[in-house]
């Protein structure tokens, strides 16, 4: 009986971290274009406390890159 107990409790762990790793990873499949979002939104308030153009640049490249894959569109900036 000892025995038995043993493997059922050794098969609920397995399988509530089988799910946990599937869990986490469509979780950060799912919400990497929420994450890249906020990313983007902090750089454009750091962009507008520095006026670096070079800063500029990088963050047009990486708001091109996030409006080719997600939804919510990003406008461009002007970096002139």
């Amino acid at each position: 009986m000892t025995l038995q107990r043993t493997k059922t409790i050794k098969s609920l762990i397995f399988i509530c971290v089988g799910i946990s790793c599937i869990v986490v990873v469509f979780g950060f499949t799912i919400n990497s274009c929420l994450i890249q979002h906020i990313e983007i939104l902090n750089d454009i308030k750091t962009y507008e406390k520095s006026l670096n153009p070079e800063f500029c640049d990088d963050l047009v490249k990486k708001i091109d890159l996030f409006n080719d894959d997600c939804k919510p569109q990003v406008d461009i900036l002007d970096c002139g």
